[in-house]
């Protein structure tokens, strides 16, 4: 009897099925409930929904899949390995080991055909909504003919569970982002129990009231028509994003195990394998079983618009534009002398660059506040597409997410502002853009305890180092408007996220800066062969510290150190040993300071400068609500309290 299209389909189902038991169980870790659950879904998605090429895994026009639901992995993995991405059959046999092609949780850049970095939950929502933001600005920019795609994101309780995904599906909403598709896995089941425990949300009025459409399917996670046809009405909206809601089954359809908490995780052992095997009719002594006839169904499905990706595919990054700052360096060498603060010089930087460079830039209801206001501009909404000024409001945990998503995507540079003391509330998100390796750019501002009057909760104190301690996060504190300029070029020209470190107040700008020095990342200000001592500074405290040794009656040199991250190299150095690169780094300072005693001066914890300097001034307390100039004389960062530190140190004049 021959097999009928339904009966395939049903075949190839349960091949998911099995792979999602089979290798985390060979792998003895893993999350196989959600993927069993879901493969019907994901089936329909990529073999009848979604406009994609396994062998052009970066065709411009392709519709973009997100899990954000990273837990799930193994069901992504198996659709990229049957529909042709380039994983092996042994590839997802090494699942989440050590080197391979199929981790965890999905890393972009790690395997074709994964677009985000997933796993901390409600993420990979915020990143959907970035990237449909990039769709419809490219869209709106060079026409549907050139892009024209749907942006569908997979979440489960978890991410709706996460306030991050309130921030994310309201900002979604208000920018009416027709093209966005989010599926809610609702299966009831968390890690501690059903999802009643402490979950009691309506999700279809929470949707309605942010001004999403809303499919709820209710019981129809196995009713392939049914879910195909709530995606495509999803796709058809261009004017709301769409929410679809399936009540689904975890661990389905395993005799035992179904709506069990347990299958969140590793629960598919032997005999459960065998008699969720043979309830779907696959061989029970076989593990990662697939027939041609399933193979062949996938890798048609993953080569429908082959020819279509091939001779429409262009490279979004020849279309960023180009970007000149000459005429801002001319002004501000004009300008030594006069004070200004680094938060306005790099609104400056921003504006010169964004009239002819692919960007967007806005902050979280700190516009204004944080240099991200651009100069007359046209605001990114569902009337402006194109528009470059993008209001967040008061969401940094979304933001970050979202510019993620924009930056992934392609096409577009982001910069996003918020006081320096906030970035904690946007930390995640960070973090992932620095393992991703998206190209986001941080305006982070009212860096020090100089904020004054707002007190302690508003003054930053550990954050400078703690963004430091980001592997492969470029942070940059500029001393003067000079380095700002060159910090701005730096961030344009890194493959990475970086982190502007702002004041608030304003710093004089300096005749000694030297703005092409910021590419080593620490450079002399003042220095000689005699110098006793020297001292090691970023930011506002390079102003006070060349005010300070003015008076002392000895050789003091002083270094501005705008950039660890710079100074180490860490692209170029990633292979040397924690004791090899600190012997470096050590060498390098005592080159700089012709080996005389170093001095560290910088308006946060000191916590991490022993690397560097022997002596340490810093701010190891929480700060305090007064004027600024007071807070920084009390906490003894200003130029005469720095003084009576050097001294101090050196046993001058005591």
């Amino acid at each position: 009897m021959a097999e009928t299209s339904e009966d395939l389909e049903s075949l190839c189902i349960n091949v998911i099925r099995g792979l999602a038991m089979d290798a985390p169980h060979r792998a003895k870790s893993g999350h196989q409930g959600t993927a069993m659950a879901l493969a019907p879904l994901a089936h329909v998605l990529y073999t009848r929904v979604m406009r994609y090429s396994a062998k052009h895994p970066d065709w411009v026009n392709r519709d973009r899949f997100i899990l954000s639901a990273g837990h799930a992995s193994i069901l992504q993995y198996a659709l990229l390995y049957l529909t042709g991405y380039g994983l092996t059959l042994d590839d997802v046999k090494d699942f989440r080991q050590w080197d391979s092609s199929t981790p965890g949780h999905p890393e972009v850049g790690h395997t074709a055909g994964i677009e985000v970095t997933t796993g901390p939950l409600g993420q990979g929502i915020g990143n959907a909504v970035g990237m449909a933001i990039s769709e419809r600005w490219l869209r709106t920019k060079y026409g549907e003919e050139k892009i024209n795609h749907s942006i569908f994101a997979l979440c489960g309780d978890g991410d709706l569970s996460e306030g991050i995904s309130h921030e994310a599906a309201s900002f979604a909403g208000q920018q009416k982002l027709g093209k966005l598709v989010c599926i809610y896995d609702d299966n009831h089941i968390t890690i501690d129990g059903p999802t009643e425990l402490a979950l009691a949300d309506n999700p279809a009025k929470r949707f309605e009231s942010y001004g999403w459409h809303v499919i709820d399917l209710g019981e129809s996670a196995e009713n392939l028509d049914a879910l195909e046809n709530a995606l495509n009405e999803a796709k058809s909206n261009e004017n709301q994003p769409s929410a679809i809601i399936i009540r689904s089954h975890i661990g389905f359809p395993s005799p035992s195990l179904v709506d069990s908490p347990s299958a969140h995780g590793y629960a598919f052992k032997d005999d459960e394998i065998a008699e969720t095997k043979k309830i779907m009719g696959l061989p029970t002594d076989t593990a990662f079983f697939v027939p041609e006839s399933v193979s062949d169904f996938y890798r048609d499905a993953g080569s429908r618009y082959e020819t279509e990706a091939r001779e429409t595919n262009w490279s979004l990054s020849d279309e960023f534009g180009s970007w000149n700052l000459d005429e801002v360096s001319n002004q501000f060498e004009s300008q030594v002398g006069e004070s200004m603060a680094t938060r306005v010089a790099s609104g400056i930087c921003l504006n010169a660059i964004a009239s002819d460079f692919a960007l967007v830039a806005g902050g979280a209801d700190l516009t204004g506040n944080t240099g991200t206001s651009l100069n007359d501009p046209e605001v990114i909404s569902d009337a402006c597409g194109d528009g470059k000024q993008i209001y967040f409001g008061v969401r940094e945990h979304a933001m970050g997410a979202i510019m993620n998503g924009i930056a992934l995507h392609e096409g577009i540079t982001p910069v996003g502002g918020t006081f320096l003391v906030f970035s904690d509330y946007m930390r995640p998100a960070i973090r992932l853009a620095a393992l991703s390796g998206a190209k986001v750019i941080y305006s982070f501002t009212h860096d020090s305890v100089g904020v004054g009057e707002d007190g302690p909760t508003h003054q930053p104190v550990e954050h400078i180092m703690s963004l430091r301690t980001i592997p492969g996060l470029q942070v940059i504190r500029p001393a003067d408007a000079k380095e700002t300029v060159a910090a701005w070029k730096a961030a344009l020209q890194y493959d990475g996220p970086t982190a502007l470190i702002l004041s608030r107040q304003g710093l004089p700008i300096l005749d000694l800066t030297k703005p092409d020095e910021l590419n080593n990342g620490a450079y002399p200000l003042k220095s000689s062969p005699n110098d006793i001592c020297t001292l090691l500074a970023t930011g506002s405290e390079v102003s006070a510290c060349l005010k300070a040794v003015e008076s002392i009656d000895q050789p003091i040199g002083v270094i501005s150190m705008p950039s660890w991250e710079i100074f180490e190299c860490l692209a170029i150095q990633s292979n040397e040993s924690a004791q090899e690169k600190f012997t470096m780094y050590k060498d390098q300072i005592g080159q700089l300071t012709n080996g005389s005693p170093t001095i560290s001066v910088e308006a946060g914890v000191t916590l991490g400068w022993g690397r560097y300097s022997d002596y340490q001034i810093g701010i190891d307390r929480f700060g305090a609500s007064a004027p600024g100039e007071t807070v920084i004389s009390k906490l003894g960062l200003d130029a005469n309290s720095i003084q009576e530190s050097i001294k101090t140190i050196l046993g001058l004049g005591i």
